[in-house]
């Protein structure tokens, strides 16, 4: 079984950054597909970003430009770094590892609050 534990979620204004990690535990940690969701009140969970192994990134319109993906194979964590904060930005963050296309574990989430 693979654990997922994210962490750098918090308050933050709006323009503001924060860094989001995503620890895992698994042995085959560079064959993961790594994604990062998100979830607001009221809305289905939706995909934010996404990097495979080789290190090539997929971003969801609303983010682009302000948000990257990235990960370091050695520390088993992928990252999602966010930029220029928006109100609408506020959900809970999950991180999902996909194996082989059909194994995914998900994390427990972090809440990202942007509020002025």
């Amino acid at each position: 079984q693979v654990q997922l534990v994210e962490s750098g979620g918090g308050l933050v204004q709006p323009g503001g950054s924060l860094r989001l990690s995503c620890a895992t535990s698994g042995r085959l940690f560079s064959l993961y597909v790594m994604d990062w969701y998100r979830q607001a009140p009221g809305k289905e969970r939706e995909l934010v970003a996404s990097i495979t192994g080789g290190g090539s990134t997929n971003y969801a319109d609303s983010v682009k430009g302000r948000f990257t993906i990235s990960r370091d194979n050695a520390k088993k964590t992928v990252y999602l770094q966010m930029n220029s904060l928006k109100l609408e930005d506020t959900a809970v963050y999950y991180c999902k590892a996909t194996y082989s296309g059909y194994y995914t574990y998900w994390g427990q989430g972090t809440q990202v609050t942007v509020s002025s």
